[in-house]
């Protein structure tokens, strides 16, 4: 299952103009889209308040991860302090994979930023958590937070963005957006075989492991074609519900 490396501001001192700052923001935003990290099988790890654009850097870089994401919000230049608006996804130019996080999150931001002409990708070299992370990133300024209509909606929609988010994380590792549901019990049921847990939902995905008849297992959610995304030994993958009752 993918993971990834989670990234909210860590600036304090960038207020925004209705009051609050970039980083409280963007750490409620991170906050919301943890249940929805869970519903849908992506792990993730988070930066802290307490570190900076280099540690988070650093500790991106000491794991392996599948994307580096980084939340924030913007701020017009000296003298035009207000007057701008939009969503802007970063990436590395010479990344791929960036490049199409990037595109995807923008298209799924137009559905929900009230101007979304406004919504664009752009690339960037000067950005340390793209040139430097490991893994492929994306660096998004949600909204300016110096224009009050701008703060008002980021501020008034931090879960629908948290959801739009791992909507857009789902579209791009490829596996379904699930809403959060109440974690439940099981047992595996295959008449003696063993059964596969897979990367994603179907029978063609690779196999992360197998669970033996009877084994207690973890049911994180289900979907509407019959798979659960279920946790075994520590192990998050996709398993037919056929084969696993409920307790």
């Amino acid at each position: 299952m993918p993971t990834i490396y989670l990234s909210p501001s860590t600036q304090e001192n960038n207020l925004f103009v209705s009051g609050g700052s970039e980083e409280y923001y963007m750490n409620l935003i991170a906050d919301a889209m943890i249940p929805y990290l869970n519903a849908s099988g992506i792990q993730y790890v988070r930066n802290t308040p307490q570190m900076n654009a280099g540690s988070s850097i650093a500790a991106s870089n000491a794991g392996q991860y599948d994307l580096h994401v980084a939340i924030h919000s913007n701020a017009a230049p000296e003298g035009r302090y207000g007057t701008a608006r939009g969503s802007i996804v970063f990436y590395y130019p010479g990344s791929a994979q960036g490049r199409r996080a990037a595109e995807i999150m923008a298209k799924n931001l137009r559905n929900i930023y009230p101007l979304p002409d406004l919504v664009r990708t752009e690339a960037s070299t000067r950005i340390g958590e793209l040139r430097l992370t490991r893994a492929p990133s994306v660096f998004l300024e949600l909204a300016f937070h110096d224009n009050t209509d701008d703060a008002a909606w980021l501020k008034a929609n931090i879960d629908a963005i948290a959801r739009n988010l791992v909507l857009s994380l789902t579209e791009y590792f490829g596996i379904p957006f699930l809403s959060p549901q109440t974690t439940q019990q099981g047992r595996v049921d295959t008449d003696g075989g063993n059964l596969n847990i897979r990367a994603r939902p179907n029978t063609g995905a690779p196999i992360l492991t197998q669970a033996y008849d009877g084994a207690p297992i973890t049911v994180l959610n289900r979907n509407q074609q019959g798979w659960y995304l279920v946790r075994y030994n520590g192990v998050t993958g996709y398993a037919s519900g056929d084969y696993i009752t409920l307790t």
